[in-house]
């Protein structure tokens, strides 16, 4: 008898079943329609990218316990989950691509590079000023967690200072009802929440108008944490600047005023989106199955949407 049986992603590749360890089933869930002479029997769903698909799946699969996604944020998907199974989301997985990309989009607002960019595309040479370095920078973390400690890590060797905040305070952590006191102080505002009904919306008009004046807001969460209409008009106004990888709508439509505004720059959710995103996370995926074979306790439960 098999130890477990494991329902995967449609297309997954070999390579990154071998992830799995020995001694379990699996069943691939189909791409499109139903399974076969459903509910199947399925300890363990292995939730890809797609997550309307393990939505639709979900109903479909008898005896679940365990859902785990190879995404950190599972804010779409955790009110599908039956009563009784337990998510685990991917924290941890993502931590060096997303962090690269804030480094990224940082300097790249500071330094001015996407004005060059536009100098370059119209073959000509603008003389803009180098902008700003990170050196002695204070680059406030909002959400630190695993992602903001590789943030920090990469930011500490540029001369960047740190500031940490999180739900609550904690050692060394700052909690959100001290925003107040701390936005007039940051340059840059990183924004790394999970979204849930506490923070959506959590950026808004209050909060973007307290971030001292020419400071830089960069969201790498999710977009509905920052009010888009308050966005708009603090970039209206060039009361600051923002580097966006994700965006309220998402997909930005065609000719969204974000596209134009002053000061913005926005990259379609590709944070996470390198080379080895799939190995990393089938890495952690066949992890938490040999956990769940060896009865040991699993790690990234999904509590509260955090």
């Amino acid at each position: 008898m098999p130890a477990a049986t494991v329902w995967i992603p449609a297309r997954t590749r070999p390579e990154q079943l071998a992830f799995l360890p020995d001694g379990v089933e699996v069943r691939e869930v189909p791409a499109t329609g139903v399974v076969s002479d459903p509910p199947q029997h399925a300890e363990l769903l292995i939730s890809g990218f797609d997550v309307k698909r393990t939505i639709e799946i979900l109903p479909q699969l008898a005896d679940l316990r365990v859902v785990q996604t190879l995404s950190a944020g599972v804010d779409t998907l955790v009110e599908h989950i039956p009563p009784g199974v337990v998510l685990c989301d991917a924290a941890g997985v993502h931590d060096a691509s997303v962090s690269e990309w804030v480094v990224m989009a940082t300097l790249a607002m500071r330094r001015r590079l996407p004005e060059c960019v536009l100098s370059q595309r119209d073959a000509t040479w603008r003389g803009t000023g180098g902008g700003a370095d990170l050196e002695g920078a204070r680059v406030l973390i909002l959400g630190y967690g695993s992602i903001g400690r590789a943030l920090e890590k990469r930011l500490e060797r540029f001369g960047a200072g740190v500031v940490r905040v999180a739900r609550r305070a904690r050692d060394g952590v700052h909690g959100v009802d001290e925003l107040p006191g701390l936005l007039p102080d940051a340059d840059v505002v990183v924004i790394l929440l999970p979204l849930t009904v506490e923070t959506r919306g959590m950026v808004d008009a209050g909060f973007l108008a307290t971030m001292r004046p020419g400071s830089l807001l960069v969201n790498a969460a999710r977009g509905p944490i920052v009010d888009t209409d308050a966005l708009l008009a603090a970039l209206g106004s060039e009361h600051l600047r923002c580097a966006l990888d994700v965006t309220d709508p998402e997909p930005l439509p065609d000719g969204h005023p974000l596209w134009s505004a002053p000061g913005v720059l926005i990259t379609p959710h590709i944070g996470g989106a390198v080379e080895r995103l799939f190995e990393r996370a089938w890495r952690f995926a066949g992890e938490q199955v040999r956990r769940y074979l060896n009865g040991e306790p699993l790690l990234n439960v999904v509590s509260n949407g955090y």
